[in-house]
């Protein structure tokens, strides 16, 4: 199995993995991410509470799973043009490079995403390699599942710094100049 501690699993099903009905818009229904050999990581399985509840002891037991409504995907009525990228689509980039040295970032925007109620944390779960969070994309159902690196207080500005940068590349930061103004300047 691969060491990887980030992935991006496929959106949720629109009917149920055992009986193929379509979920109705508002049904309960059960998500369960399970080790797959095959690829090293997860595999998601959507079940109707029917099928969830007549699963037995000798079933393969999920890595994480969670209850959550059933929202048909919407579709966006507005094309938007975006310059700069977006939280979500560096998020997704990043998680699908898993380049170890980006692991501090890919938590930030996962939290930043969070607090814009675009993602929602669903579980988590101790592993041999730390704190795995597992969150739902609102919309589209998108599972993230993104190591906690456990960042410090002190590490926390410089690392919005640098996902700012990420998400507005042509931007420049202001570059102090030589003569030094005597005014404290204010960052933003």
């Amino acid at each position: 199995m691969p060491h990887a501690d980030s992935w991006h699993i496929k959106s949720r099903a629109h009917q149920c993995s055992v009986s193929e009905k379509d979920f109705d818009d508002g049904e309960p229904f059960f998500t369960a991410l399970f080790p797959d050999p095959e690829s090293g990581g997860f595999l998601r399985l959507d079940f109707s509470q029917e099928a969830w509840n007549s699963r037995n002891a000798e079933s393969d037991q999920p890595f994480s799973f969670w209850r959550t409504i059933y929202k048909p995907p919407e579709i966006e009525a507005k094309v938007e043009i975006v310059d700069k990228e977006d939280p979500e689509s560096l998020l997704t980039s990043l998680i699908e490079k898993d380049e170890a040295h980006t692991e501090n970032t890919r938590y930030i925007l996962a939290v930043m995403l969070e607090r814009k109620k675009i993602l929602i944390e669903t579980d988590s779960q101790k592993t041999r390699t730390g704190l795995l969070r597992i969150y739902e994309h609102r919309y589209s159902g998108e599972v993230f599942i993104v190591k906690d690196p456990q960042i410090s207080l002190s590490e926390v500005a410089p690392l919005q710094e640098e996902v700012q940068k990420l998400l507005s590349p042509d931007d420049e930061l202001p570059i102090e100049d030589e003569t030094r103004d005597e005014s404290p300047s204010l960052k933003t």
